[in-house]
């Protein structure tokens, strides 16, 4: 399965962008998506921008891995409850 993530286009230097999330900066490839201006949001996979996206259907998909990280955290602390919850004795 792959996966293509939206980020931020903070800034863009012949066909180099300097994306960002989070805070975090990252350099991808803009070869398959010229048309993209600072500002925009890009689907990025591999290090190559391959989608522009509208600013709605970008944060749609950040809110959608939101929950997904924090149903994975609500998973990882109840599995943790149960290996440090004694064990029940039974007659």
């Amino acid at each position: 399965m792959c996966l293509a993530i939206p980020l931020r286009v903070a800034a863009i230097q012949d066909d180099k962008a300097s994306v960002e999330l989070g805070g975090v900066l990252r350099e991808v490839s803009t070869m398959l998506t010229p048309e993209v201006q600072v500002g925009d949001y890009v689907l990025v996979h591999t290090g190559f921008s391959i989608s522009v996206l509208d600013e709605q259907e970008a944060q749609e998909t950040l809110a959608l891995f939101a929950e997904l990280a924090e149903a994975e955290r609500e998973l990882l602390l109840q599995e943790a409850q149960q290996k440090s919850a004694p064990a029940s004795q039974t007659p």
